[in-house]
């Protein structure tokens, strides 16, 4: 295992010797003080392609040139647009092309698989979450829960943390499951934590789920084009994501949905639309609906053109990357930024500590892993921390109420990048 070295040639000798080193110059930085910025906020919003100016231009104008006959004729003809896009995105969360839709926003595509798959009995109505979930899928899980007149207090479980801990442990996941099988419908959980960046093993909460007769569903949004899925060899059920963190599909971009194709021939109760209706009539405006076979029978509406180029630009670049080469590297430029955390601390006074709460690579607790993601704290000001690093040309992220995320994105982060941060937090704690 080489040594990892807390030096600005050592981290040039990365990057020179790193296959993804040139993919940086697909992407446009920001410039703080007429100086490219050290970027670190992919885990909030993805930079942009070069290329996703050229692919939304496409599409406006044979907007121009063809009006609504380019819903057939346009040079990527709207209506199979999605055909596009879904076979790179099964390879990105391991999936088979007819598994995957691309459609709406990730709590919108939420809502309308938990139409399909929280069906709460007089048995079975409880759902486990974690306890720190974002915001959007709390929400969404409490409507749900009042929809069909039920207490989210009693309905909804939440894991927590253990004492002094800000990640969960697997254990309390498995025994919360245990504990209310008998009356359990729903395990809904994050593939990645966004608050602390902490990775969940997929496939063992899936099979859990299953053992105990619930449905297994995920919200991919900080997991998705982050670490490695295999939703169709996990038998996971279903799963949302959005499209504008690590995808760089563009703010409030399209968002995806997977269902398993377990599900194909099943009679599933679902909100129906237009676009979800068979291909081949469509147009023919029949009275009762026909879904589409897989996951496109979940659609409801036309389809965003202009979003879902965004994210065909992005694709572009995952596909000529390939995803392999992004997760080796994502846990390389990890072990690398844990390594110059540590040296930060070796050089600052005790007193401005920086504390990691996210898992560690070498982390030997119950918390599986975590993606491309540090989210730390420190025993001085946080938030005057993280704003004097925005002065320095570094572009993080700030979560209330103590804690910086640092994404490490692989297609555009390099270990100079990492050691360079290292240094300027040494600058401002010293």
């Amino acid at each position: 295992m080489q040594e990892l070295v807390f030096s600005l040639d050592y981290a040039k000798q990365r990057d020179a010797h790193d296959l993804l080193n040139n993919f940086q110059n697909k992407f446009y930085f920001p410039y703080i003080h007429e100086r490219k910025a050290l970027y670190f906020s992919g885990a909030s919003l993805g930079l942009q392609p070069h290329n996703t100016q050229d692919e939304i231009l496409t599409e406006l104008e044979d907007w121009a040139n063809y009006g609504a006959e380019g819903y057939f004729h346009s040079r990527n003809t709207w209506f199979t647009y999605h055909d596009l896009l879904v076979n790179e995105t099964s390879n990105i969360i391991g999936a088979i092309p007819s598994e995957v839709v691309i459609m709406n926003q990730l709590t919108v595509n939420l809502h309308l698989l938990l139409v399909s798959f929280y069906r709460p009995s007089k048995q079975r109505y409880k759902i486990i979450c974690e306890a720190q979930a974002f915001s959007s899928d709390q929400y969404a899980l409490e409507s749900q829960v009042r929809f069909y007149g039920l207490d989210p207090k009693e309905t909804i479980i939440e894991v927590l943390p253990p004492p002094g801990e800000y990640c969960i442990a697997h254990q309390d996941i498995y025994a919360a499951i245990e504990k209310h099988k008998d009356e359990l419908a729903l395990v809904l959980w994050g593939g990645v934590n966004f608050f602390t960046g902490q990775a969940f093993d997929i496939k063992t909460i899936t099979d859990k789920a299953h053992r105990a007769g619930a449905f297994a569903g995920f919200d991919l949004a900080h997991a998705v084009g982050n670490i490695d899925l295999q939703l169709h060899d996990w038998r996971v059920d279903f799963a949302v994501w959005c499209s504008n963190k690590y995808l760089n599909a563009g703010p409030g971009s399209v968002g995806g949905a997977f269902v398993h194709q377990k599900y194909d021939h099943e009679n599933l109760i679902r909100f129906a639309g237009w676009w979800g209706h068979n291909k081949e009539t469509r147009f023919q405006m029949p009275k009762n609906f026909d879904p589409i076979e897989g996951a496109e029978g979940w659609q409801i509406s036309n389809m965003p053109i202009l979003s879902m180029a965004a994210y065909k630009a992005s694709l572009s670049i995952f596909e000529e990357a390939g995803m392999e080469n992004i997760i080796k590297k994502s846990k390389d430029l990890k072990k690398f930024a844990e390594f110059v955390f540590d040296e930060v601390n070796k050089q600052i006074d005790v007193s401005n500590k920086l504390e990691i709460i996210t898992p560690l690579s070498s982390n030997p607790k119950d918390f599986f892993g975590s993606g491309n993601q540090i989210s730390f704290k420190t025993k001085a000001n946080g938030k005057k921390l993280y704003e004097d690093l925005l002065k320095h040309g570094v572009i993080s992220d700030w979560r209330e109420p103590e804690v910086i995320r640092i994404a490490l994105v692989p297609l555009y982060n390099s270990f100079e990048d990492v050691f360079e941060l290292g240094s300027i937090l040494i600058k401002l704690l010293k």
